[in-house]
């Protein structure tokens, strides 16, 4: 079977796109961006990449930035539209399945090709907030309504968003709850971490911007100087904001207290396996994959709530706790001190015996496989 994957390049997707390795199905990757060069992750992947320019011409980015009224001008001239090049590429590759990846970025741009061509199975994967947050989205309704007409399958990494789907007219077949990026490799998970009796990380993700929260987790720890004294506490993934925060506020003089910006997937993992309790919070979310990477490493999560997503995976106060108000310093204080009274022993063994199980990437894997195969 053919199966034409329809992206951005991120390592959630080529994680995805791995698990059909050996498959026996041809898979092929139009890279949505038009940007990216081939990608040596998926190599084993037909790649359509780096069509989106006529001509990389020199300065560029710097026009880009001094005169963006300009650029916006030659930009028109000088790209190819995802429209055209999509179906181009559709007709040559001539596919079984279209499989694309959220619906903004992936589904929307190669809907009116889709409907040209109903006889071709169309999946359609939820990422994130992808369905559930409207905001700064245009005529959301109506595309969703107008998209769900067309696709005939979904995947989602929650039961909200089947929900939410449905809303909007579809009336496909659900493919079933898998993470985002496939499953975890529990085998190189294990290599990162510790014995739970010896950790003593407190990791917060630093997610801040218009969904994620960092922030309000730092300003609920502000108080909590002596509780934490005994503690390392991690943030990785801080943007400016919360360097900023950190530097103009008492924290900054906390010796126990280590930021991080961007950190490669291996020293997450190395967090993670160090850390007693992990905390993530932002407004807007389907099910987090750092909560998942957490429960896997043994970490004790405390994690934000949005859509009610977290709940599915987290009961609370026994597998981890769940923040009901990811704007409330008070609520989150509150957790934490709980958290650290608590004997978290057999919430975690219970995420470590019994959840990671389910997201074992081998488990998954052959999920995934399974499923492709039944759409022959």
């Amino acid at each position: 079977m053919k199966i034409l994957m329809v992206s951005i390049p991120t390592l959630h997707f080529f994680r995805w796109v791995n698990q059909l390795e050996d498959s026996g199905h041809e898979v092929y990757w139009f890279d949505i961006t038009g940007m990216s060069n081939s990608i040596e992750k998926i190599s084993w992947v037909s790649q359509k990449v780096n069509w989106k320019m006529r001509w990389n011409y020199p300065g560029r980015t710097f026009l880009k930035k001094k005169y963006p009224g300009t650029y916006q001008v030659l930009k028109k001239i000088n790209e190819y539209k995802t429209e055209s090049v999509f179906e181009k590429y559709f007709d040559c590759v001539k596919p079984d399945v279209v499989h694309s990846f959220s619906i903004q970025i992936g589904s929307l741009p190669i809907l009116n090709v889709m409907k040209k061509h109903r006889d071709v199975k169309w999946i359609y994967s939820s990422w994130g907030s992808d369905i559930f947050n409207k905001k700064g989205k245009e005529n959301f309704d109506s595309n969703l309504r107008e998209l769900f007409l067309r696709v005939n399958y979904m995947f989602a990494d929650n039961k909200r968003d089947f929900e939410i789907a449905k809303d909007y007219g579809f009336k496909g077949t659900s493919l079933g709850i898998f993470p985002g990026g496939g499953g975890y490799d529990l085998a190189l998970i294990e290599q990162f971490s510790i014995p739970l009796k010896d950790r003593n990380v407190i990791l917060i993700k630093g997610y801040e911007g218009n969904l994620g929260r960092c922030n309000v987790v730092l300003n609920a720890i502000k108080d909590l100087k002596k509780e934490l004294e005994s503690f390392k506490i991690v943030v990785f993934g801080a943007p400016q904001k919360v360097f900023e925060f950190v530097k103009n506020s008492e924290l900054n003089a906390w010796e126990n207290l280590k930021i991080y910006g961007a950190i490669t997937h291996k020293e997450v993992l190395s967090l993670m396996g160090s850390a007693k309790i992990y905390i993530g919070n932002s407004i807007s979310d389907g099910m987090p994959n750092t909560l998942l990477e957490a429960i896997c490493s043994g970490a004790f999560p405390i994690q934000s709530n949005p859509g009610k997503v977290t709940e599915e995976i987290i009961k609370d106060c026994f597998n981890g706790r769940l923040i009901s108000n990811p704007d409330n310093v008070e609520q989150i204080k509150e957790l934490i001190l709980e958290t650290l009274q608590q004997n978290t022993e057999q919430g975690v063994n219970y995420n470590l015996d019994i959840l990671s199980a389910k997201l074992e990437i081998k488990y998954v894997s052959n999920e995934i496989k399974h499923i492709y195969n039944q759409l022959k």
